[in-house]
């Protein structure tokens, strides 16, 4: 039973135990595991939240351009410093930083609030909301490094799946909350003020959690040597990630799924916005604007959801880059069938069938992302080591905004303001097809996973 030291669990801990008996012998799992999803619902909630204020809103127009501007302000900064704050997570008690982290959290988002309601421009705006979601990251890679610590090893895949399912799930809520919110109040800064301003619930949820844990519960381990100063080890976090990454074949295969298939994701991302916000507003079964972006999320949500259940049945069938691939030969078929036609449609029914199908493909992608995200952090936490796996979770998070922002802001710069666009669309299914090239090439530096 677990006795509230660093190393009550490690991932060389493979007692053979039924999960029931795990989670009763380790409180701290189901603690850990509400930080996350109060976590991800105040994330769900404050980026839909964010949306309505600066994608939907009648007071702040935007072009595909400054779309793409307003995501690089709010993800790409912190992409560039987030490795360099990952290797906090492997020298700095992980309790410490996530109750720090979510009060700081907490208070930006209160900041947001107030300057939304002062009606400040998009810049500053997005600046704030940089700092909110860069330590919203920070948050996730440090819950995720934290879990092999207070779980064994043998259940590790199916906890993830839990995590996810219910994670997805609270941070679908959480953006359906703020949808419901700013639709009951009218479209403006007024009602987005509110909606940010709900979304600090989460953050202050997971810091009281995170203040029970005891004192390097979390990691990392105080018994591993220490050979830099800590200023060093924040400057070269990047390349001591990137090292232990490159060292498994697995991990990086994990990787190059997980980038490849954010790449498409931000590209589709756009063509699913512009498509939103200028789709007809009296179409049958269909609603445009933000209330048909909600309605995107939802889709895209509940393929996460179902990805949960799937992904721990496949993954020791297929072995971890199997069913990497398999989730971007999905994603492929889905950019190829179900994409393709709102960009070829013209007015009329043959668009009303294409938004239909626009968000059938939100559903599908949500499930092969998914299943490439759970493989990739099964991938991380079983095969890096516990001082590394802190950078590593904080590269991935790198490798998912950088991906995501460089996708839609390149987009942007072909796509029409309607977001129909074929050949975006079938570069976007090049790019899943160079993605598993990429995995060939990269499984023939070691032995396939059976």
């Amino acid at each position: 039973m677990p006795t509230g030291r660093p190393d009550s669990f490690t991932p060389a801990d493979e007692r053979p135990v039924s999960l029931r008996t795990a989670l009763r012998e380790s409180p701290g799992v189901l603690r850990l595991a509400i930080v996350r999803f109060a976590g991800q619902f105040g994330d769900g909630m404050f980026q839909a939240a964010l949306a309505g204020a600066i994608l939907f809103n009648p007071e702040r127009q935007t072009d595909p351009l400054a779309i793409a501007g307003g995501f690089a302000v709010l993800l790409l900064p912190y992409s560039i410093i987030g490795p360099y704050a990952g290797a906090l997570l492997d020298r700095w008690d992980r309790r410490a930083v996530l109750l720090v982290a979510n009060v700081l959290r907490a208070v930006l988002i209160g900041v947001v609030s107030v300057g939304l309601l002062a009606g400040i421009d998009n810049t500053p705006l997005l600046l704030l909301a940089l700092a909110v979601v860069g330590i919203s990251r920070f948050v996730l890679a440090g819950v995720s490094a934290a879990l092999p610590r207070v779980l064994a090893q043998q259940w590790l895949v199916p906890m993830n799946s839990v995590l996810a399912t219910v994670a997805s799930g609270c941070a679908g809520v959480g953006a359906a909350i703020a949808v419901a919110v700013i639709r009951s109040l009218g479209d403006g800064n007024t009602a987005s003020a509110v909606a940010v301003a709900c979304s600090g619930v989460g953050s202050v949820v997971g810091a009281l959690l995170a203040a029970h844990f005891r004192a390097g519960v979390l990691g990392p381990d105080p018994g591993a040597a220490v050979t830099e100063s800590a200023v060093r080890a924040i400057a070269t976090g990047l390349r001591h990630g990137a090292a232990a990454v490159w060292a498994s074949v697995h991990v990086t295969t994990a990787m190059l799924g997980i980038g490849t298939h954010r790449i498409v994701f931000g590209m589709n991302t756009l063509i699913m916005v512009l498509v939103l916000r200028s789709a007809p507003v009296h179409l049958p079964f269909f609603k445009g604007g933000f209330e048909g972006f909600g309605i995107a999320i939802a889709a895209t949500v509940t393929g996460m959801l179902v990805a949960a259940v799937v992904a721990p049945l496949l993954i020791p069938r297929w072995g971890r880059p199997r069913t990497v691939v398999t989730g971007l030969v999905i994603a492929t078929v889905v950019q190829l069938t179900l994409v393709t036609p709102i960009a070829v449609s013209a007015p009329g029914a043959a668009t009303q069938q294409a938004y239909y199908l626009l968000l059938v493909g939100a559903f599908l992608f949500g499930l092969a992302g998914q299943t490439i995200k759970l493989t990739g952090d099964a991938t991380m936490q079983i095969d890096i080591d516990d001082s590394r796996r802190g950078q590593v979770f904080a590269l991935q998070d790198t490798v998912f905004n950088i991906a995501f922002v460089l996708a839609i802001a390149l987009t942007a710069m072909v796509i029409p303001d309607t977001g129909q666009s074929l050949a975006v669309v079938l570069a976007g299914a090049g790019i899943y097809c160079a993605g598993m090239a990429a995995i060939a090439l990269n499984s023939r530096r070691g032995p396939a996973e059976r």
